[in-house]
C-alpha cells in the first residue's frame, strides 16, 4: 500500500498520547519507589513541590500573523533568574508529536497542542525545577517553557488560512514573536544560553540551534539540548518508510521548507531536513544529544508503528516490553544499531556532546525523577539504580576524545553486542546528574564526551 496524508497516521499522534501516559505512569511508580527506599517522606514532599509559574500570552504576536493552529496567540511560562543564574537564559521547547493533515491538524486545534484558549500553568520539574539540590546547574537561571501549538515544531508558515476550518500553520512566526519577546525582557544581555527541548521540542531545539544563536550577541555563550529529538529515517518492521512519509507529510502541510536550515536544504531532498541525522552534521552551535537508543516513542512508531503489524503480533510488546519475546527484542536491538549508526554525522563535530542511552524511554530531562535524584547513576563509578535483576549501568567509554578514536569507539560498540545484551528486555530510567555537569564543560577545550549507558540484564 502507498501511504500519504491520511487516516493511517493519526494513529501516531493517539499513540503517541497513549505512550507518553503511560510513560508517565510508570516514571511515577518508579519516583515513588525512589524515594520511598532512598529520601524517605520527607525528600516526597521536596521532589513534589515543583514550581508553578505565571502564563504570558503573547496578544500582540497576533498581528504578525504568529499564532495557534486556531489562531489564538501563543504562550510561555517565565521565571525570573536569581543569584548567579541571573544572567543566563534557559529556553525549553514543549513537546507533544505533530499532525500532518487537515484532519488531523483540525483535531489538534481543539486542545491545549493547538490553543492558547485554555492555556494553564504546568509545573517546572527536571530541567526546569527551582531547587537547588534537585537541579544545581539551572534551578536560578531565567527558565522559559514554551507552549507548543502549532504542531510542526515551530517550522510552520502558510499565509492562506482556509475559512472552513480556520486552521493557520504558523509555527516558524510564533518561535520568531517568542524569541523577540525574550529579548526584550532581558535575554539580549544574557551571559549564557542554553535551547532545549523535549521530543518534538527536541526536534525544535535542533532544528532551530543556530536561528537561536543568530539572536544573541557574539559574547553570549549559547548551546542547543535535543532530548529524545533524534528522530531517525529507518524502515519499519514490514519493509515500508513509514516515518519518511509521516515527517514529508508535516513538511508539506505545514509549508515548513523555507523554514527547514538552509545547510541542510541545499544539499539534498529539502522535505528530508525534518530529520536531524541530515540537519545535525551542519549545525554550527554546540548541540547537545541527549536519547535513548531503543527510544521507546521510536519503538511503538517508527520501528512498530500500528500499520505495519496489523495482526497484532506487536501489541502486548509495544505496551510492556517485559513481554516481547525473543524475535521482537532482536528487532529492537537491530533499532538501536541503526540509531548509533545515524548519529555518526552529528559524532563528527567536535563542538558536540552525547549522552546516549539504551534505558526504554522517551524525554530524560522534564521530570524530576529522571533529572536528579539522590540515587541517581552517575558517570566514573559503578554506581547503579534498579530493582531486582534489572538495573541501568553506566559505563564511560571514552572522555575528551580525538575524532579518529571516537569513530573506532563508534563502530567497536556496534560491534561488540553481547548475546547477554540481546536478551536485555527490560531497561528502567536512568536519571542524568552526569548530564548537567557536562551541558557546562563539553566544549571548554573543543573536545567532546561521547558516553553510554547500557541496560543490564544480570
Amino acid at each position: 500500500m502507498v501511504r500519504g496524508p491520511g487516516r493511517e497516521f493519526d494513529g501516531v499522534n493517539e499513540n503517541y498520547q497513549m505512550s507518553n501516559r503511560m510513560e508517565r505512569k510508570r516514571l511515577s511508580l518508579n519516583l515513588v519507589r525512589l524515594i520511598l527506599l532512598s529520601l524517605g517522606a520527607l525528600a516526597l514532599a521536596s521532589a513534589t513541590d515543583d514550581l508553578e509559574n505565571g502564563l504570558t500570552i503573547l496578544h500582540s504576536a497576533v498581528a504578525k500573523g504568529a499564532v495557534c493552529l486556531d489562531g489564538s496567540p501563543p504562550g510561555y511560562q517565565f521565571s525570573g533568574g536569581f543569584g548567579s543564574g541571573e544572567s543566563s537564559w534557559l529556553v525549553h521547547i514543549e513537546g507533544g508529536g505533530w499532525c500532518h493533515n487537515v484532519t488531523n491538524c483540525l483535531s489538534r486545534s481543539k486542545g491545549r497542542l493547538g490553543s492558547t484558549r485554555d492555556f494553564a500553568p504546568v509545573r517546572f520539574s527536571g530541567i526546569l525545577n527551582d531547587h537547588g539540590e534537585l537541579n544545581p546547574y539551572f534551578h536560578n537561571w531565567n527558565r522559559v517553557k514554551v507552549g507548543y501549538c502549532d504542531g510542526s515544531s515551530f517550522t510552520g508558515d502558510v499565509d492562506a488560512v482556509d475559512p472552513a476550518t480556520n486552521l493557520h500553520y504558523r509555527g516558524a512566526r510564533i518561535f520568531n514573536a517568542v524569541m523577540e519577546d525574550l529579548l526584550s525582557k532581558g535575554m539580549r544581555n544574557a551571559t549564557n544560553a542554553l535551547l532545549s527541548g523535549c521530543s518534538a521540542g527536541g526536534l525544535t531545539s535542533l532544528l532551530h540551534c543556530d536561528r537561536f544563536r543568530a539572536l544573541l550577541p557574539n559574547h553570549t555563550r549559547v548551546k542547543c539540548l535535543s532530548d529524545g529529538g533524534y528522530f531517525v529515517n529507518l524502515k519499519d518492521i514490514s519493509g515500508d518508510d513509514y516515518i519518511k512519509t509521516y515527517f514529508q507529510s508535516i513538511v508539506e502541510t505545514h509549508g515548513s521548507v523555507r523554514n527547514l536550515p538552509q545547510s541542510c536544504t541545499s544539499k539534498m531532498e529539502p522535505n528530508m531536513c525534518f530529520f536531524p541525522q541530515y540537519v545535525a552534521p551542519h549545525v554550527r552551535t554546540p548541540l547537545f544529544i541527549l536519547n535513548a537508543a531503543y527510544d521507546s516513542w521510536q519503538i511503538r512508531n517508527v520501528l512498530v508503528p500500528l500499520s505495519s503489524d496489523q495482526e497484532g503480533y506487536w501489541k502486548l510488546c509495544r505496551t510492556d516490553i517485559t513481554k516481547c519475546d525473543t524475535n521482537q527484542i532482536e528487532a529492537m536491538q537491530g533499532f538501536r544499531h541503526e540509531f548509533l549508526n545515524n548519529l555518526d554525522g552529528a559524532i563528527a563535530s567536535t563542538t558536540n556532546g552525547f549522552f546516549i542511552n539504551s534505558c526504554f524511554a522517551h524525554c530524560q530531562t522534564e521530570l524530576t525523577a529522571t533529572w536528579k535524584f539522590t540515587s541517581s547513576p552517575v558517570l566514573g563509578n559503578s554506581r547503579q539504580w534498579g530493582s531486582g535483576s534489572t538495573t541501568c549501568r553506566i559505563s564511560e567509554r571514552s572522555t575528551a576524545l580525538t575524532l579518529a578514536t571516537l569513530r573506532a569507539t563508534t563502530i567497536s560498540t556496534l560491534s561488540s553486542t553481547t548475546s547477554k545484551e540481546r536478551r536485555s528486555r527490560r531497561a528502567i530510567v536512568a536519571s542524568l546528574r552526569a548530564l548537567q555537569y557536562l551541558l557546562q564543560v563539553y566544549n571548554e577545550n573543543a573536545m567532546y564526551t561521547y558516553f553510554l549507558i547500557e541496560g543490564v540484564n544480570k
